[in-house]
């Protein structure tokens, strides 16, 4: 007898908080040759500061203290102003953070590679894998290629390791794939000259924090309950202001249209509002962003979303799958798909991932629930070509999707619509959900897909209900006579779609035995 599959701990679902800030955007219309020209020449010269400065930066490395960031701040100040020195400081200090973190993330995915490469290596030329553990190499030819690679990723490894020991990083102020595309730019499609006016944009510099209880939340960028916009010139272009205290007040106005109001009560309590300007080098545009935090407190508590029902979404390569499901975990109405399309360039996709989602919310809100379960998603470690090998269809499947932008973008936007999140443990959703529900809900009218019955499964996860569905008693009586019936057992025990012990069969014997 086989001893039976040991499963894993599942986690419990939990309702994920809400967002913890606000961005908003605007363009700049009708803004004059001479409003183009400043914003040109202030974005061209703090670019130039922020630079040199994130170099300084670079080059404190771990020597790196506050006596270091005051010197280098009063430098900028000279060049700048101080409001201005203290925005570009912070900024360099997040993008040096940030690529410390990447630093770190980039080794510990190395360390995998080097991990699984070693054990696949270890393993008999031919030797078959099993779920859980990955095979051996299928020919002498490919373990020889892996043991070159493995030489790879161990250098890799090293120098990534050394330049971390040493406070060592490799940022490109405007992007390294920017900075790569110059190498390319007959299959990018652009000219020298594009890409040019492409990569001074993006290392131009106009950003300021807002400060609370400063005029309007901001004294760098400062713009008015009426949508002026004004800005607050560095020293050395002062001569271009054209009103008081060398400030120079942009043609244009704006007027946000999404949380507008809640921007304009922040800007007249004087309460902290970030800008940044930036121009939009395909579309020849100038926008506007307005950004502020919130505190990040939890909406609802989950017996308050479980309340109304809730909707099970599978997340896919391509498309969501979705399904409701009312408060006793019963699966009503027919399932829903939302297609998005991956390819093409970053706006693009961005803007497939939004579009899928609205769809999803404005649904759910015309269906009376109050919250939305989605799986809890985390790909880093599944889809390296070092586990998976050949299977690169597979590993295409996985990268496509969209498990961090979904769930930054799921949670904000569903937020706006007074809707709540609730992440679940993803362990066997799909595997069950295709046993237990795809037959049952399929008729001759309604088709049921492998994710359309994922997202019953993540469904009932999400409201507390156990994945497997109680089995019907006979068609025609509800007695014994065509066999034992399935029960309906505890949701904390094992095997509860096993057969109801023939409790009467004993009791006959035993009558007849004492008969």
């Amino acid at each position: 007898m086989t001893e039976p599959k040991k499963l894993r701990t599942l986690d419990a679902p939990f309702v994920a908080l809400g967002p913890s800030g606000v961005a908003i955007r605007d363009r700049l219309k009708h803004l004059t040759p001479e409003d183009d020209k400043v914003l040109r020449l202030v974005g061209e010269h703090l670019g130039h500061l922020a630079s040199r400065d994130l170099a300084a930066r670079c080059q404190d490395a771990g020597d790196h203290c506050t006596d270091r960031w005051a010197a280098r701040k009063r430098d900028l100040t000279a060049e700048s102003s101080s409001r201005w020195a203290g925005a570009i400081t912070k900024a360099t200090h997040d993008q040096w953070a940030l690529s410390r973190r990447c630093q770190l993330a980039h080794i510990q995915g190395l360390e995998a590679g080097v991990r699984m490469l070693m054990h696949r290596l270890s393993l008999p030329v031919g030797e078959k894998g099993t779920k859980r553990a990955p095979s051996g190499y299928r020919s002498k030819s490919e373990w020889f290629h892996k043991t070159r690679r493995l030489a790879i990723l161990e250098h890799r490894l090293a120098v990534a390791r050394a330049d971390r020991q040493s406070g060592v990083v490799h940022v490109v102020r405007g992007g390294r794939r920017l900075l790569n595309t110059r190498r390319n730019l007959a299959k990018a499609q652009l000219t020298e000259a594009q890409w040019r006016e492409r990569w001074e944009a993006q290392r131009w510099f106009l950003q300021a924090d807002g400060e609370s209880g400063k005029r309007y939340g901001n004294e760098t960028i400062r713009v008015t309950p009426d949508g002026e916009v004004s800005i607050k010139l560095p020293a050395p272009l002062a001569n271009l202001a054209n009103s008081k205290h060398g400030r120079y007040v942009l043609a244009s106005q704006v007027a946000f249209a999404h949380q507008g109001q809640e921007w304009a009560d922040r800007i007249e309590g004087n309460r902290a509002v970030a800008y940044r300007i930036h121009r939009d080098v395909e579309r020849g545009r100038w926008y506007l962003t307005a950004s502020w935090q919130r505190p990040v407190v939890q909406t609802i508590g989950l017996q308050t979303a479980r309340a109304k029902g809730m909707i099970g979404v599978d997340t896919n390569a391509g498309h969501f799958a979705a399904y409701r499901l009312d408060p006793h975990g019963n699966p009503v109405g027919d399932p829903h798909r939302f297609s998005y399309d991956l390819s093409g360039s970053a706006g693009h996709r961005d803007a497939q991932i939004r579009h899928a989602i609205t769809h999803l919310l404005h649904w759910a809100k015309s269906c009376g629930v109050a919250a939305i379960a989605i799986e809890n998603l985390d790909f880093t470690a599944e889809k390296t070509r070092e586990k998976h090998g050949r299977k690169k269809r597979f590993r295409q499947l996985i990268s496509g999707i969209p498990t961090g932008k979904l769930k930054a973008r799921l949670v904000s936007m569903a937020a706006e619509m007074d809707l709540s999140i609730v992440a679940v443990d993803p362990a066997y959703t799909s595997m069950w959900g295709d046993q237990h529900w795809r037959k049952p809900m399929q008729t001759p009218r309604r088709k049921m897909s492998r994710h359309d019955a994922a997202g019953i499964a993540i469904g009932r996860r999400a409201l507390g209900h156990p994945i497997r569905r109680r089995t019907a008693p006979p068609h025609d009586d509800q007695s014994d006579r065509r066999g034992h019936r399935t029960v309906q057992a505890d949701r904390g025990a094992r095997e509860r779609e096993g057969t109801r012990p023939p409790v009467t069969e004993r009791a006959h014997h035993a009558r007849a035995r004492a008969g």
